[in-house]
């Protein structure tokens, strides 16, 4: 097994006395010792994403004692962020993510140096801020970001400890590193658009996100200290309903573009690559703010408003003067819409209304937008009776 590169055992950075007493019971293991716990020390690792899976990947990274984090993440806490995001609180909503994450971090362990990286992930920047690191952990949550993650690893050689959850299931894996399979070894393409939902949109149970990203701490660990046996090969898939735990063997794809034929020498535009945005608001399509629909739909204009979720959603929560028709039954009922007349589309948070609202421009529609944030921003800037759920 190739992990990183480590330094010399009389090049590692010494341990402070605090560092003694706070790692002791890393010390105590022979697997880890003063060595293993240096070299912890010594590294450096980049999670992407500070929401689900990073919450508990940074806090126990920290706790662990790797040396420095990287956190890349442009958001901004949300009450929907607290059921899951554990790295955030109450007290953090409306704050930006790296901000509360850095100040939780430093909590747990002051000796750990955190670096922000205020920004999304793009083709213009991951190699540059990749590079600078031993381990990425993927804790994105869009298919666009995944594939930048991977191709980004490959390039650079670094390993990419990987979790993905939706709903009752997760997965983790290791993947991109010198001797195994890539993320598009296992998905040479992406799904079509709107085939797999977001979390936001499919749900996702709070607990998961932490099982997943407390294993993609644990890979790191044992990649960045040389412990065991690391996912590299292998897919984890977890089904919390069952807790069943069961994994997949993978091997390198000999024509997998990334690791294998090494066509993929460069960054690509993932969004265009994976028909969909890697974050809302990235698209064609004309989008609305909820307190421009409110004015507009008070002074009169002539709107089609379109509610996309499906039926269950609809009886929670709706906009007045709405009428819903499912993405699922979009195809079907497109004749009931006027092409001439505008068409606002919404849905939960924005994601199924983007698709909702391509699928119309593609059938000749002309005056379609999207309304940013679907009905929980609506609920928060326009609305509070609205229900949030």
């Amino acid at each position: 097994m190739t992990f990183p590169a480590r330094l010399p055992i009389d090049e590692l950075p010494e341990l402070s006395g605090d560092e003694l007493r706070r790692y002791g019971r890393h010390l105590v293991l022979p697997q880890v010792g003063p060595v293993g716990q240096r070299r912890l020390k010594q590294s450096r690792v980049l999670l992407v994403g500070a929401g689900g899976l990073g919450s508990p990947a940074a806090l126990y990274l920290a706790a662990a004692g790797v040396g420095t984090l990287g956190l890349v993440d442009f958001d901004v806490v949300d009450i929907t962020n607290l059921q899951r995001q554990i790295i955030h609180g109450t007290r953090d909503i409306g704050r930006p993510k790296l901000d509360s994450a850095s100040d939780r971090i430093r909590d747990v362990n002051p000796h750990v140096h955190v670096e922000q990286f205020d920004t999304a992930l793009t083709s213009a920047n991951a190699l540059d801020i990749a590079r600078q690191f031993d381990v990425i952990v993927d804790g994105t949550d869009n298919f666009p970001t995944r594939y930048l993650v991977n191709d980004t690893c490959v390039i650079l050689g670094k390993p990419n400890a990987f979790g993905s959850v939706l709903r009752f299931e997760g997965q983790a894996c290791v993947f991109a590193t010198a001797d195994g399979p890539c993320y598009r070894c296992l998905f040479r393409e992406p799904p079509p658009p709107g085939l797999v939902p977001s979390c936001a949109e499919g749900g996702v149970l709070g607990v998961l996100p932490g099982l997943i990203g407390t294993i993609q701490a644990t890979e790191t660990i044992k990649l960045l200290v040389g412990l065991g046996e690391p996912l590299v090969g292998r897919l984890l898939l977890i089904d919390a309903l069952t807790m069943e735990f069961r994994s997949i063997a993978i091997r390198r794809d000999p024509e997998c573009p990334a690791c294998g034929t090494r066509e993929i020498t460069e960054l690509i535009d993932y969004e265009a690559f994976c028909g969909m945005p890697a974050h809302d608001g990235d698209h064609a399509i004309a989008d609305i703010s909820p307190r421009e629909l409110a004015a507009r739909i008070e002074r009169g204009d002539d709107i089609q408003l379109v509610d996309v979720r499906e039926k269950w959603e609809w009886d929670i929560a709706r906009i007045p003067s709405a009428q819903l028709i499912p993405l699922g039954e979009l195809e079907d009922n497109i004749m009931s819409l006027d092409r001439k007349r505008e068409v606002v589309l919404y849905c939960k948070s924005g994601v199924r209304s983007l698709h909702a609202a391509e699928e119309l421009a593609d059938a000749g529609f002309s005056k379609v937008a999207n309304l940013s944030g679907g009905i929980l921003r609506w609920s928060q800037e326009v609305d509070p009776t609205v229900v949030r759920y």
